[in-house]
């Protein structure tokens, strides 16, 4: 009889990465959704802010309180590595505790276990996977995540990430292409390129556009014949990105007019103190002149300096600027960083901020939606939606997975069976916040 595997991968689709790498190591256990029968419980943490935290803690108490005796539990990630002795001390039942260096260890480290040994793994380093490294991929059988790089050379006085993941740490380019080609031979044939600083790729080997290198060569890839059929780039900063890269996004066959930069601010003043460049407007406006561009940032409300006048102008830039799709996060104070240290904003403060705010983007959001009616797009489709059995659950091409939004399909005009795949779709309506369509035929990509 097979053991059992329950996995909860916690944060940001680089940690589901790093998990895929840890269920493609443990690939002779039998994945199940129930916990309580697992004989392995793995919680991959998330340690980016104070509300991760927490999430990522609970998770480990419920698997504690929800596994069966002798099931062994681990915690892994983030919070790990930030946190491993801190764990240690306040849940000493926690079977297995390692960091983010051990991914691909993760099946010697449950054997080691298994004969006794107390894990408490926290190794110089950080993971990163490359083409040798098995992934069982979840959630999609069309879509997967390539990441491109760990830790990040970016000063933001906020953020932790590189107390514990350290410098930029970048793949081989030709290790990333293997990587697409493999996935492809298996299927895969849309991708989301992710890292902490996408836009940074290559510099720590000295090469200042890295991404336009990778661009090119997909899209030389796709020319020769390779079947990957599209592709975005999640996570760019506004002082490593160049309107070369934007260029090559719009000139690209594969890679969708997707902009994903995190401003976290307009003032200058508090871009300041986050250790962070003012210095986007130019690439904002580069972006949008791109046909069918995408356009999707963060900001980060109430960091110590932003007083009413700084919070007013980014009301007042939201305003004028119409983002596709925006992140609102209330500060989180991370102690070790140079935020910490400055006086803080009342969370008072900065909880009706928010409610400003999203109340803000909010109406843009809606009226959006309500110019989509009756728009033809092309759409991957991924197969019946959560939503509902009578639903198939399709995205805009240009899309990333979960974070942009589901297309309910509910009718087509073709006779065949609807299959995960590429279509034309026609916006019929839009109820509320959900978005439905009409499949029109197969999408020539």
């Amino acid at each position: 009889m097979s053991k059992k595997l329950h996995l909860i991968s916690l944060g940001c689709t680089k940690n589901l990465v790093d998990s895929e790498v840890m269920l493609g190591n443990l690939s002779k256990y039998e994945n199940t959704q129930n916990l309580s029968e697992a004989d392995v419980v793995i919680v991959n943490t998330c340690g980016f802010i104070e509300a991760a935290k927490q999430e990522s803690i609970q998770s480990i108490l419920n698997a504690l309180e929800s596994k069966k005796k002798d099931a062994i539990l681990v915690a892994s990630g983030c919070l790990s590595e930030r946190y491993a002795k801190e764990l240690k001390q306040e849940i000493p039942e926690i079977d297995i505790i390692t960091g983010v260096g051990d991914y691909d260890k993760i099946n010697q480290l449950i054997e080691s276990r298994k004969i006794g040994d107390s894990i408490l793994s926290n190794h110089t380093g950080v993971f990163l996977a490359n083409e040798n490294h098995h992934r069982v991929i979840s959630g999609s059988s069309i879509h997967a995540y390539i990441k491109l790089s760990e830790g990040c050379n970016q000063k933001c006085s906020f953020c932790a990430i590189p107390s514990f993941k350290g410098k930029l740490h970048s793949r081989t380019l030709e290790s990333a292409l293997k990587e697409v080609k493999n996935l492809v031979a298996r299927g895969f044939r849309d991708f989301s390129f992710i890292a902490q600083d996408s836009s940074s790729y290559l510099r720590d080997f000295g090469v200042n556009d890295g991404l336009v290198d990778l661009i090119k060569s997909i899209d030389k890839l796709a020319n020769d014949g390779l079947e990957i059929k599209s592709a975005r780039i999640l996570y760019l900063y506004p002082s490593s990105t160049s309107k070369g890269l934007i260029s090559a996004i719009r000139d690209s066959k594969v890679f969708q007019n997707y902009f994903d930069m995190p401003l976290q601010h307009s003032s200058k003043k508090v871009l300041k103190t986050m250790g962070r460049s003012g210095e986007f407007l130019g690439l904002l406006k580069a972006m949008r002149t791109v046909p069918n561009s995408f356009v999707r940032t963060s900001f980060i409300i109430g960091h110590p300096n932003e007083t009413d006048e700084d919070f007013e102008e980014l009301c007042a830039f939201i305003q004028s600027y119409t983002f596709d799709r925006m992140n609102l996060f209330g500060f989180s104070c991370e102690e070790g960083t140079k935020s910490a240290a400055l006086e803080q904003i009342p969370q008072k403060t900065i909880n009706a901020r928010l409610k400003t705010i999203n109340k803000i983007f909010l109406k843009q959001y809606k009226k959006n939606l309500k110019n989509l009616v009756g728009k033809e797009i092309v759409a991957i489709l991924e197969g019946k939606s959560a939503e509902s059995e009578y639903f198939y659950s399709a995205r805009d091409i240009r899309f990333a997975p979960e974070i942009d939004g589901e297309i309910l399909i509910n009718d087509k005009e073709i006779e065949e069976d609807l299959e995960v795949g590429y279509y034309r779709v026609k916006i019929t309506e839009v109820v509320g916040e959900s978005v439905l369509g009409c499949v029109l035929g197969r999408a020539n990509v």
